[in-house]
């Protein structure tokens, strides 16, 4: 019922109604000194204690319009019967029912913003029928035409006038209301898309740091099972497979710590691996113990987009790790078996296929229902491509991406 309203906001409220309270206690007693107020139901006396007991709790109306429009609205009308009751005619502290229809319109709820609109009509109505009517009745004698037509068009006049002016405060507050929700949604959409922007690059992230961390974990123990295999045999073969996993270590270790940075600081999103990066990764593929077969045709042509690059990459990286993982094992607990890369680089497309053995340990399917092919399957949709994956029934497992070229090459 009430609102949440400032400090300053109050002190304003309090200052202006009382300042106005002043104004209309004035303004009322002030004419009437001599001649007191007129009422046609009490005597003068009672009539100037009504006035100024109006007066003051139109003030308290005007005060509370802001933090309650319900109840300055409730307390206007309790103060407009009580005057039409007294028979008192227009008073100046009339004049805060404009303020209190504007606060109803801006700031009331549903049923104050519609009550509020009814109390305009309502209003100009009562006090159409009061100032009108009575005068009317009082006509002494039979009524001629003319007066009947006169008392007619001054209810008409007097009511649109009264609508008129009382429904322009609540059009200005209705006015305002558009404006302050138009403000919010604007802020709330704001934010919305802040938390969008926010949440999709701590999926990137995350999806990157996935593929990192996955590939080179992979590598690594790879290559440390196959230092096991060869610590007696082949202390040199060892010994590399160790330079390998120190190697390979620190590139993670490299990579995780420009993720984390991108988290920290979100202005910039770093290096990210392009096309020139593959020989790197399919020499740690090689390393690991992986006969690697790459074919490239037909070759790339033109230029590329670094969207495209960085979706080549981590596709061809998850595949790779996946191949490592889950691939048949080989002489010396490395991952044998043969794993084919072949690129197709069309003027409106790329086609990526890998295809690696399904080994005895594998998931039924050939690959973890991890987020391994989640992330693959994001990675392709991305940039507006598809991707499948599955075993091909010859004990293989295939994934096959077709990315599209912007604007071809």
């Amino acid at each position: 019922m009430f609102r949440p309203l400032t400090r300053t906001q109050q002190r304003v409220d309090i200052v202006v109604a009382a300042l106005f309270g002043l104004f209309a206690l004035a303004a009322t007693l002030i004419p009437w000194t001599s001649s007191g107020v007129g009422s046609g139901v009490v005597d003068e006396r009672v009539a100037a204690v009504v006035a100024v007991l109006l007066t003051a709790v139109s003030a308290v109306a005007l005060a509370l319009r802001r933090r309650s429009p319900a109840l300055a609205l409730a307390i206007s009308w309790g103060a407009a019967l009580v005057q039409m009751a007294t028979g008192l005619p227009p008073l100046p502290a009339n004049l805060a029912i404009f303020a209190v229809l504007y606060t109803t319109a801006a700031y009331g709820t549903r049923r104050v913003f519609w009550a509020g609109f009814a109390s305009a009509l309502g209003g100009a109505a009562a006090m159409t029928l009061y100032l009108i009517v009575p005068g009317f009745v009082q006509v002494p004698g039979d009524r001629e035409p003319s007066s009947v037509a006169t008392h007619v068009f001054a209810f008409v006049m007097t009511f649109v006038a009264s609508a008129l002016a009382l429904l322009l405060a609540w059009t200005i507050g209705a006015l305002v209301r558009t404006g302050i929700r138009a403000r919010e949604n604007w802020h709330a959409q704001q934010l919305a898309e802040a938390e969008a922007a926010a949440e999709a690059q701590r999926t990137r992230i995350a999806r990157d740091m996935h593929d990192v961390v996955a590939h080179s974990l992979a590598v690594v123990i790879a290559q440390a099972d196959g230092a096991r295999y060869a610590a007696a045999a082949d202390p040199d073969a060892a010994a590399s497979a160790l330079g390998t996993i120190s190697q390979t270590a620190r590139a993670a270790l490299a990579d995780v710590r420009m993720l984390l940075t991108q988290l920290r600081h979100t202005q910039s999103d770093g290096p990210q691996p392009s096309l020139a990066d593959l020989e790197q990764l399919y020499a740690q593929v090689r390393a690991a113990g992986v006969d690697l077969a790459v074919e490239v045709d037909p070759m790339p042509r033109g230029e590329t987009a670094a969207s495209l690059q960085l979706a080549v990459y981590r596709i061809l990286q998850e595949a790779l790790t996946n191949a490592l993982r889950h691939g048949a094992v080989g002489d010396r607990g490395a991952r044998g078996g043969r794993v084919d890369v072949r690129f197709s680089w069309h003027d409106e497309r790329v086609e990526v296929v890998v295809t690696n053995p399904i080994g005895a340990a594998a998931a039924p399917d050939g690959a973890a229902r991890g987020h391994g092919l989640i992330g693959m399957r994001e990675r392709a949709q991305l940039v507006g491509g598809t991707l499948e994956a599955g075993p091909d029934g010859a004990g293989r497992f295939v994934v096959r991406a077709a990315l599209p070229r912007e604007g071809g090459a």
